[in-house]
C-alpha cells in the first residue's frame, strides 16, 4: 500500500464538488493546473475567478519534501514555530551531502562518517515531529518522491528547484524556500501569484535516437532560462500520452531551467503504468475513478490559444536529438548542427567526462537505454574514450537494474557507479585536478550547466544531453561525434557504427529492493530529544530577525553591483560550502562571492566605503554590520535564478543587508528574500542600473506608507555630492508587508501561536 493513502484519498473524493464549483466560478473549460489549483485552495470551494499572474492566492498542499542540505535550515525554522508535529505528510531525504570521489560505497561510508552531526539532527528532529526520513544512500529526493509520494491530481511543494519532478507524474509540484514549507508544516496556508499558463502540445512520437530529454532541450531554446518565470508548463496532446511516466518527469524536473513555476502532464495509462509497477495499485485504482478530473477538459485541448496564455506545439516525430550549452541550459543545439558550433566556437572537441544519471535521468527506461549503447560498445570491441560515471536515482533503481545485468554492463564499458546521490550535479565531485582550471569540455544527463557547477572550474565547458547520447559520446571520446551518422573505429579497425538505442520502460520482473532507506517517525514524539552542540561548526539554533524600525532607510552602503548572470550558485555556492547548511554564521562566508562587481569585473572584490580598500563580499558587509550600518545590493536580470537555496536570502538579511534591487528576480528567490524580512525591489526603468556607483550611499523612501502596487523611492547619494531619485517597484501584497515589518514571515507565524 502506498504512504498517506487516506490523504490520497481525501483529496481525490474532493476533487469533484471542488473542480464543479471552480468550473462555474471562472465560467468556463478548465486545464489540469486550473482543476488542481482550484481545489486546493485554503477557502475551500472557489467562488470567483483569480487573475494570472495578479492574483495572490492561498493554497493547501498536500505534502511536504525537504533534501538534507536545505531541511536543515527548514527544520531549524520549524522547531522555532512552537508545533508539536507537521501538520500535513512530510519527508526529509539525505541526498545532497556525499561526495562523489571513488565510487558508491566508498564514498557513501565517507559521508555517513564526515555528516553523521547533520544526519543524526535530521534523524532525531523527523522522528520527534512526524517527518518520514530517508537514508543516506536511499536516493535522490525527486527520484524517491516519484517512485513513492506522487499522486496524479496533488500538490505539493518541496525545498528545491527540482521538485518539479513530481509533475511527470500529474502533481502540481512547486519548489520553494524553507520558510514556505516551514509555513505548511505548521499547518498555515501557502501564498502563491496564480500562475499564468503555458500550453505544449506535444503531436507524433518519439524515435530512435530522440528521448523525453530532448523535447525539454527543445523547449528550453525555445523559452530560455526565464522564459516560463510566473507560469505553469501543461504537455498535452497525443504525444504526451505517448512517454513514459519517467520520461515526462524528466521534462517536467527540467522546467526549473525555464524559470517555470512547475510542469505537469494529465493522467494516463502510462503514469497507471507505473503506479502499479512502483506497487501503487491503491493509487492508480482510485485515479481510474476520477480520471475525468486529472486531465484538462477536452475543449482546452482542443483549442488552446483560447485557454492558454502562450502555446508552444512540438512535433516529437520530427525532433531531433538536442544537446544544450555550455554554461547556460537553454542554449540548444540540434545534433546535427553542434559539431558545427563545437568548431565555430572553438570549445574544447575532446571530451574528458561523460556522465549519466542524476534526479533528471536515472529511471529504469534511462539506464536500459543506455546500457543498450554501452554493451554495443562491449560487444564491438570499442573501449570509452571518456572517463564515464553513472548515478542511479535512487537504491530502488540501482537494486534493479544490477539485478538485472545493467550496471555490470557499464562496468566492462569502463564505467563508475556512485552513489545514489546528487554528486557531481550539484559540485559534490571531487573531480581530479579540476582545481589548476584547465580549458575542458564534460557533457552530462543532468539539469544543469552553469559556470562551475559541477567542478568548481569555471574553464569546464558543459554539456546537457540524453543518457544515450551522452553514452555515445564517452565512447567517441569526441564532442563532434553524431552517432546517428558517424562512424567509430574498434580494435581491430573496424568501422563501427551504433545502433540506435533500445530501453524497457518497466522491469519485466517488477522493481525489488533489500532496504529502501526509509525510517518511519516515532508514534509520539513529545520525549524525542533534538540537541545542537552551541560549539558546533556545522548547526546553529536560529535567532529571530528584528523588526523594521518603523522609518525609512537611510545611509546605506553599495554593497556590490553584480554584472551579468547571478544565479543561487553565485549568491551562495554548493559544494564543499554544503556542510555548513545547518550554520547559518558559517555558510554566511559564501554569501556573493561568485558574483562578478560591475566595476572591476572581479568576482568576491568589493570597495569597502569604511577603508577606501577591496576586499571580500561577506568580510566587506562584516564590517558594515558591525559599524551598524546596513546595505544594498544590486543586480541584474533574472537574478537568483536557479537552486531554491533560502541560504542566497538568509545570509545577506543575517549579515545586514537590507534591499536587493535588480532588473528581473526568479521566483522562488524573490520570495525567499520577502519571507525573510528583505526588500526585493525592481528598477521602473532597467537603465537606471547604470546610475548606481560604486561609493554610493543610498537612502530608502516611502517605507512608512509601505503599500500593494505604490513605488518606492532610492536615492542614491554619490561621492561627489550629488545625488539620482529613482522609483524602484515591488510585488509586495498586504501580507508579505507584513512580513517585512515584522522582520520574517517566521516572526508572523510566532506572533500569531503566542496569541492563539
Amino acid at each position: 500500500m502506498a504512504f498517506d493513502i487516506e490523504m490520497i484519498r481525501r483529496v481525490y473524493a474532493g476533487l469533484p464538488e471542488r473542480i464543479n464549483a471552480a468550473r462555474k466560478a471562472i465560467g468556463k473549460p478548465l486545464s489540469l493546473t486550473e482543476k488542481i489549483l482550484y481545489s486546493h485552495l485554503t477557502q475551500g470551494n472557489a467562488d470567483t475567478a483569480f487573475e494570472r499572474g495578479k492574483s495572490y492566492v492561498d493554497f493547501n498542499p498536500d505534502r511536504v519534501a525537504m533534501q538534507d542540505a536545505t531541511a536543515q535550515m527548514a527544520l531549524l525554522q520549524f522547531m522555532q514555530a512552537g508545533r508539536p508535529k507537521v501538520a500535513v505528510p512530510s519527508t526529509v531525504h539525505c541526498d545532497h551531502l556525499i561526495q562523489a570521489k571513488v565510487g558508491a560505497l566508498a564514498d557513501l561510508q565517507t559521508a555517513k562518517d564526515s555528516n553523521k552531526e547533520v544526519y543524526d539532527f535530521l534523524a532525531s528532529v523527523s522522528n520527534k515531529y512526524g517527518i518520514g526520513f530517508w537514508k543516506p544512500g536511499a536516493g535522490i529526493i525527486h527520484q524517491v518522491v516519484l517512485e513513492q509520494y506522487a499522486f496524479p491530481g496533488g500538490m505539493m511543494i518541496g525545498t528545491d528547484s527540482h521538485t518539479v519532478n513530481a509533475g511527470g507524474l500529474g502533481m502540481v509540484a512547486i519548489g520553494v524556500g524553507g520558510a514556505d514549507a516551514c509555513d505548511v508544516m505548521a499547518g498555515l496556508p501557502w501564498e502563491l501569484k496564480f500562475p499564468k499558463l503555458i500550453g505544449v502540445k506535444l503531436t507524433g512520437k518519439l524515435s530512435g535516437w530522440t528521448s523525453s530529454k530532448d523535447v525539454i532541450l527543445k523547449v528550453a531554446g525555445i523559452l530560455t532560462v526565464k522564459g516560463g518565470t510566473g507560469a505553469i508548463v501543461e504537455y498535452f496532446g497525443e504525444g504526451a500520452d505517448s512517454l513514459s511516466c519517467t520520461g515526462k518527469g524528466t521534462i517536467c524536473n527540467m522546467g526549473a531551467e525555464i524559470g517555470a513555476t512547475t510542469s505537469i502532464f494529465g493522467y494516463d495509462a502510462k503514469m497507471s503504468d507505473y503506479l502499479r509497477s512502483t506497487e501503487r495499485a491503491d493509487i492508480a485504482d482510485m485515479a481510474d475513478q476520477v480520471s475525468e478530473h486529472l486531465r484538462g477538459d477536452a475543449e482546452v485541448y482542443a483549442n488552446p490559444d483560447k485557454y492558454f496564455d502562450q502555446v508552444i506545439e512540438i512535433n516529437l516525430s520530427e525532433l531531433e536529438p538536442h544537446i544544450n550549452g555550455p554554461f547556460t541550459p537553454d542554449l540548444a543545439w540540434p545534433i546535427s548542427e553542434f559539431a558545427k558550433a563545437v568548431k565555430d566556437n572553438n570549445w574544447p572537441a575532446k571530451l574528458e567526462v561523460g556522465l549519466i544519471g542524476s534526479c533528471t535521468n536515472s529511471s529504469y527506461e534511462d539506464i536500459t537505454r543506455a546500457a543498450s549503447i554501452a554493451q554495443q560498445a562491449v560487444d564491438k570491441g570499442l573501449v570509452a574514450k571518456s572517463e564515464f560515471t553513472i548515478t542511479p536515482g535512487s537504491e530502488q533503481v540501482r537494486y534493479t537494474v544490477d539485478r538485472d545485468g545493467y550496471l555490470s554492463t557499464f562496468d566492462k564499458m569502463g564505467g563508475v557507479v556512485l552513489a545514489n546521490a546528487c554528486g557531481p550535479c550539484i559540485g559534490q565531485w571531487a573531480r581530479h585536478n579540476a582545481d589548476k582550471k584547465e580549458k575542458n569540455s564534460i557533457i552530462t544527463s543532468f539539469n544543469r550547466n552553469f559556470a562551475k557547477r559541477n567542478d568548481g572550474n569555471p574553464n569546464t565547458h558543459a554539456f546537457v544531453a540524453s543518457p544515450e547520447i551522452v553514452t555515445a559520446l564517452a565512447i567517441s571520446g569526441d564532442l563532434t561525434f553524431n552517432p546517428m551518422t558517424d562512424f567509430l573505429t574498434n580494435d581491430k579497425g573496424e568501422k563501427i557504427k551504433l545502433e540506435e538505442p533500445k530501453g524497457i520502460e518497466l522491469p519485466m520482473k517488477g522493481f525489488a529492493v533489500e532496504d529502501a532507506g526509509y525510517q518511519q517517525p516515532a508514534a509520539d514524539g513529545s520525549k524525542v530529544t533534538v540537541s545542537v552542540d552551541p560549539k558546533s561548526d556545522r548547526l546553529q539554533l536560529l535567532e529571530s530577525f528584528a523588526a523594521w524600525e518603523g522609518t525609512d532607510l537611510h545611509g546605506l552602503k553599495l554593497l556590490i553591483k553584480a554584472k551579468g548572470k547571478c544565479t543561487t550558485d553565485h549568491i551562495s555556492m554548493a559544494g564543499p560550502w554544503l556542510k555548513f547548511r545547518g550554520h547559518l554564521d558559517n555558510i554566511s562566508n559564501n554569501m556573493l562571492i561568485g558574483a562578478t562587481n560591475a566595476f572591476n569585473e572581479k568576482t568576491d572584490s568589493v570597495k569597502n566605503q569604511l577603508t577606501g580598500e577591496y576586499g571580500s563580499v561577506p568580510a566587506v558587509q562584516r564590517d558594515y554590520k558591525a559599524a551598524g550600518l546596513g546595505s544594498v545590493v544590486v543586480g541584474d536580470e533574472n537574478y537568483g535564478e536557479g537552486s531554491s537555496r533560502e541560504h542566497a536570502a538568509m545570509e545577506p538579511r543575517f549579515l545586514g543587508v537590507r534591499a536587493v534591487l535588480v532588473k528581473s528576480f526568479a521566483r522562488i528567490h524573490e520570495t525567499n528574500l520577502k519571507k525573510q524580512g528583505m526588500l526585493a525591489l525592481t528598477f521602473d526603468n532597467k537603465a537606471d542600473y547604470d546610475k548606481i556607483q560604486e561609493d554610493d550611499n543610498i537612502d530608502i523612501v516611502g517605507l512608512t506608507s509601505f503599500a500593494p502596487g505604490v513605488p518606492l523611492t532610492m536615492v542614491l547619494n554619490h561621492k561627489d555630492g550629488s545625488n539620482d531619485s529613482i522609483k524602484v517597484n515591488h510585488t509586495y501584497n498586504e501580507g508579505q508587508i507584513e512580513w517585512f515589518k515584522a522582520g520574517s514571515a517566521l516572526n508572523v507565524i510566532k506572533m500569531a501561536l503566542n496569541e492563539s
